[in-house]
């Protein structure tokens, strides 16, 4: 039986990813990559053709999708949203102040 989550626009084909610790992790679209070196955490999304790869974190309630790329040492955490571009170093964040950035 194929697993579908509804990212927002509808289900799609979508999994859980298992984090290098053995934990589950968040959602991953089948359109989107995430490598076994990467942690996603449980209220975490990754979607479109985004790609998170090498150690990057996605923490907490942050999305990633379109084509955003999350390599390196980089973390996107809180409620952050990336949508395109690359990012393989430092934190995105949000904060309850700002609803979370944009990027």
């Amino acid at each position: 039986m194929a697993t579908t989550f509804d990212f927002g626009d509808g289900p799609v084909p979508a999994r859980r990813h298992v984090n290098p610790d053995g934990t589950e992790g968040g959602w991953v679209a089948g359109t989107a990559t995430v490598e076994p070196t990467a942690y996603v955490g449980p209220g975490a999304w990754v979607y479109g053709r985004a790609r998170v790869f090498e150690n990057a974190k996605v923490y907490e309630n942050a999305t990633v999708f379109g084509n955003a790329k999350v390599g390196g040492d980089a973390w996107v955490s809180g409620d952050a949203t990336l949508d395109g571009g690359e990012f393989d170093s430092g934190e995105i964040d949000s904060t309850p102040a700002n609803n979370g950035p944009k990027i």
